[in-house]
């Protein structure tokens, strides 16, 4: 069983301030199901962001949210960053944005595919 979208971003806001990190909740979705959406701010212009790995990736039927880097660059600027954001809120209104500040670009994720 997954957990609630609002259960796994209020965690992962915690993992990302034991260590170290500023993490704070920009835009709340749906409390059961919204799609998450994880920027990692390196506090020097670039970003990197994170979004739901597609189900494809997932091995045989599991249920632990993946996430996939949404660029092919290591970092992007601030504002590709945010021009997907936008795109992507556009397609579904209902998602969640956190936004993590950590200079060594630590995303607090479990599974990044």
């Amino acid at each position: 069983m997954r957990l609630a979208s609002e259960f796994f971003v209020s965690a992962t806001i915690r993992r990302a301030e034991l260590g170290g990190a500023f993490a704070a909740l920009r835009r709340r979705g749906g409390s059961q199901s919204g799609a998450i959406f994880v920027l990692v701010d390196r506090l020097d212009g670039t970003c990197t962001l994170y979004g739901p790995a597609p189900q494809a990736l997932y091995e045989g039927g599991d249920s632990e949210r993946a996430f996939t880097r949404l660029h092919a660059e290591e970092t992007v600027a601030r504002e590709v960053a945010e021009a997907r954001l936008d795109k992507e809120i556009r397609f579904d209104p209902d998602v969640w944005i956190l936004e993590i500040e950590a200079r060594d670009g630590k995303a607090f994720l479990d599974r990044i595919l």
